[in-house]
């Protein structure tokens, strides 16, 4: 392995991750055991993945944007109002409009950070949720029944006055 190499890969003694690499750790890294310095260590690598959000925003062959009106809510209970761009990720709108909506993941399914909660009668009307994202779902703050993570979620036309709640994670 290279020094350049090194910079982006999380090292660990083999034998002090043991136990505490969880399911969910092992899927979405790869790994590969390395004798550096004289000691075998277990190197990690993030998984090379496509972008998991199902919207198709990256794609645009036309120059208007179609756009609905809808509210986020922060934990202040503070709304701001937006213009979303349909198909984008509800994500990708937040950041847009300088809301405070962490994602650290970038969108890449692999945190709880664009956590939302949703009022019951737009909940019923999302796509069903994912495997993966109820996994992630698992490890967020005040998740409620109608929960589910921004980067999942693509505006449709349909949001037209729709009101999401970002729960407080502490900030």
């Amino acid at each position: 392995l290279s020094n350049n190499n090194m910079t982006s890969l999380i090292r660990r003694p083999a034998s002090a991750m043991g136990s505490m690499v969880t399911r969910r750790l092992v899927q979405r890294f790869s790994h590969s055991s390395a004798i550096i310095n004289g000691s075998r260590h277990t190197i990690y690598r993030p998984q090379v993945r496509p972008n998991r959000s199902l919207c198709r925003h990256s794609v645009r062959s036309f120059s208007s944007k179609e756009t609905v009106t809808m509210t986020y809510i922060d934990p202040g209970e503070e709304e701001h109002q937006v213009e979303a761009e349909v198909g984008k990720n509800l994500l990708d709108v937040a950041h847009d409009n300088n809301i405070e909506l962490e994602g650290a993941c970038g969108g890449e399914l692999a945190c709880s950070t664009c956590h939302l909660i949703f009022d019951q009668e737009t909940f019923d009307t999302l796509p069903p949720m994912s495997d993966e994202e109820e996994d992630m779902l698992d490890l967020a703050f005040e998740l409620t029944e109608t929960s589910r993570l921004g980067c999942q979620i693509c505006v449709t036309k349909e949001f037209e006055g729709v009101k999401v709640r970002i729960p407080d994670d502490g900030y």
